[in-house]
C-alpha cells in the first residue's frame, strides 16, 4: 500500500469485532512511528495503550464518571473550542451524519446520548491509547502530536487495523491515569480506539465528505 492509497483509503471506524491486535505488531507501529519528526527533535509524544481488563475498567470508570454528571476537566483546550462559520457548520454537518447513519433523529435526545456515551465506550474496540505532551509546553507543540498520531493512522491503515481517533478521550483525564501508565508531568490531548473493523456494522456506514482543493489551497506566483 503506497502513502497515497493509505490516506485516501483511511475511514473513522467505529464498529469494531473484539479480535485483539497482537501486541508485538502494536509495538511494531509505535516503533516505527516513533521516526516521525518534531520541533528541534523534542519528540514531545508519549502514548499509553490500555488493553483487556484494564480498559473494561477504565471503561467503567469513565462511563460512571460521566453518567454522575461531572464536567470535563481535560488537561487542554477542548478541540471544538472557537469553532465558527463554515467549521461550526462542519462539525454539525459530522454530528449529523453520524447520527442520521444510525437513524437516530435529532429529536430522540435519550438515543443520542446513548450514542454518545459510545465514546468512552471506545466504541467496542479491545484497544485504547492515550497520547500525551509535557504541559510545560503548549498548543503549537501539538503539532508534533499530530504528526506523530498520523504516522500511527497510517502504518495501522497499512496493516488492516482500524482506528477512531477521539478528542473525546481526553475530556476526562483522572479515571485515565489511574489505569494507563501516563507520566506525570504530561496531559491527555488525544486518544485512540483501535482493532478489526466489524465489516458491515450499521455504525461504519457514515462517510464524510471533504472540502474541495480551491477551498483549503491558494498557490501565489
Amino acid at each position: 500500500m503506497t502513502v497515497t492509497e493509505a490516506i485516501m483509503e483511511r475511514r473513522t471506524i467505529r464498529g469494531f469485532t473484539d479480535k485483539e491486535v497482537p501486541e508485538d505488531l502494536i509495538r511494531e507501529i509505535i516503533d516505527i512511528a516513533r521516526h516521525s519528526p518534531s520541533n528541534c527533535n523534542t519528540q514531545p509524544w508519549h502514548i499509553a495503550i490500555v488493553s483487556g481488563e484494564a480498559k473494561e475498567q477504565l471503561k467503567e470508570d469513565l462511563v460512571s464518571l460521566i453518567l454522575s454528571g461531572a464536567k470535563s476537566n481535560a488537561d487542554w483546550n477542548r478541540g471544538d473550542n472557537g469553532f465558527t462559520d463554515i467549521y461550526k457548520e462542519r462539525q454539525y454537518d459530522c454530528a449529523f451524519r453520524y447520527y442520521d447513519s444510525m437513524n437516530v433523529s435529532r429529536e430522540d435526545k435519550m438515543a443520542r446520548k446513548e450514542l454518545f456515551l459510545e465514546n468512552w465506550k471506545f466504541f467496542g474496540a479491545p484497544h485504547a491509547a492515550f497520547i500525551s505532551l509535557p504541559k510545560t509546553m503548549n498548543e503549537i507543540n501539538s503539532i508534533d502530536i499530530g504528526i506523530f498520531l498520523q504516522s500511527i493512522i497510517m502504518l495501522f491503515t497499512e496493516r488492516g487495523i482500524a482506528c477512531c481517533p477521539q478528542g473525546a478521550l481526553a475530556n476526562f483525564p483522572d479515571p485515565v491515569r489511574r489505569i494507563a501508565d501516563i507520566p506525570e508531568e504530561n496531559g491527555i490531548i488525544v486518544g485512540i480506539s483501535f482493532g478489526y473493523e466489524d465489516v458491515g456494522a450499521q455504525i461504519n456506514s457514515a462517510k464524510m465528505p471533504r472540502a474541495t482543493l480551491d477551498e483549503i489551497a491558494s498557490f501565489t506566483r
